[in-house]
């Protein structure tokens, strides 16, 4: 090889990597906060491969056009997109930047990391045959202050381990819901 040659490659190496470290540096900046809120949950769970974080953990879309594909590429073709900012998704494993995820019907398959949040989201359990109960204190006896059909999006300020505040995405309304009625925080996680 030509030292032009050598040059034009360092050239190209140098440049690849200025263009990579930003964007390396964004999807480590939005995992870092759901690390840190999956960093108490204990035995189940690994290390991802990639981050070092757990797996699985709770993640939210950023993006309002999320493509999730049948593989970790845009070679890939795309099964669905979500166009629902906020929606909780679980990481189930790393590759590259690539994240392969489920939403809350049990329907997986990967998304390019920028398009994820470390904020924490969840929803009303899917599961539940009616409504489940928003509270103004985080106790079974505590006042109602609305009901909440199953999947309604909420926004997770921190959990104890039984009980989520939390606020709604769509309406300044907030206020506790236990938390094993909820899809998007894991029994007995403690959130920060």
């Amino acid at each position: 090889m030509t030292r032009t040659g050598i040059r034009r490659g360092l050239v190209a190496v140098t440049l690849a990597a200025a263009l990579c470290l930003p964007l390396a540096a964004r999807i480590e900046a939005s995992e870092v906060q759901s690390a840190s809120a999956a960093g108490s949950l204990g035995a189940g769970f690994r290390t991802g491969r990639v981050t070092g974080y757990p797996v699985p953990r709770f993640a939210s879309i950023k993006s309002a056009n999320a493509h999730m594909r049948v593989g970790p590429s845009t070679d890939y073709a795309t099964n669905w997109v979500y166009s629902a900012r906020g929606l909780p998704l679980e990481i189930i494993e790393e590759y590259g930047n690539w994240r392969q995820v489920r939403d809350q019907d049990g329907t997986s398959g990967w998304m390019f990391a920028p398009l994820l949040s470390g904020r924490r989201t969840a929803v009303v359990g899917p599961w539940m045959a009616k409504s489940v109960k928003l509270h103004d204190a985080p106790r079974p006896s505590a006042s109602v202050i609305a009901e909440l059909a199953p999947s309604v999006r909420l926004n997770i300020k921190n959990c104890d381990g039984s009980w989520c505040d939390v606020s709604l995405q769509t309406r300044r309304l907030s206020g506790y819901v236990a938390q094993a009625d909820l899809w998007g925080v894991y029994p007995h996680e403690r959130v920060e």
